[in-house]
């Protein structure tokens, strides 16, 4: 039987805040992170971008899916995590992009044209939204 791999976390509290604002505000992207590709990594199928290699860690940013306008106004969703490859172990580092996931876990966040807005930055990303929106056409 091949030895799969343990999640383990850099900063347990703060990645599942992450995570739930995840769930809450992109069930698609949490979907896939759960029932995907977290059963492949304990496999051991690294999934993503190769970000860098050091001794025996490998350090990775996997891409989930998102709304491209959401991904033009606050960035992709992106998994960084790294992998012990000695120990067995994948060390879940965070999920970006983290100010809107952190902000969305604290308060409840609107929504303009179907995006998240921020309420510290609401101006700059309804500009955002409405530029592309403009652009779009």
């Amino acid at each position: 039987m091949k030895e799969s791999y343990v999640f383990d976390y850099v900063n347990e509290n703060d990645f599942h805040k992450l995570e739930r604002s995840l769930k809450k505000y992109n069930m698609l992207a949490y979907k896939k992170l759960y029932f995907e590709y977290y059963p492949q990594l304990k496999e051991g199928k690294f999934l993503g971008k190769l970000v860098s290699k050091a001794n025996d860690t490998t350090t990775y940013s996997l891409k989930l899916p998102t709304d491209s306008l959401f991904s033009k106004v606050h960035g992709d969703i992106e998994l960084h995590y790294i992998v012990y490859q000695n120990e067995k172990i994948i060390m879940l580092d965070k999920i970006t992009p983290i100010e809107i996931l952190s902000e969305g876990h604290q308060s409840e966040l609107v929504t303009y044209k179907g995006v998240m807005v921020s309420k510290e930055h609401s101006d700059k990303d309804i500009f955002k939204i409405n530029l592309l929106n403009m652009i779009s056409k």
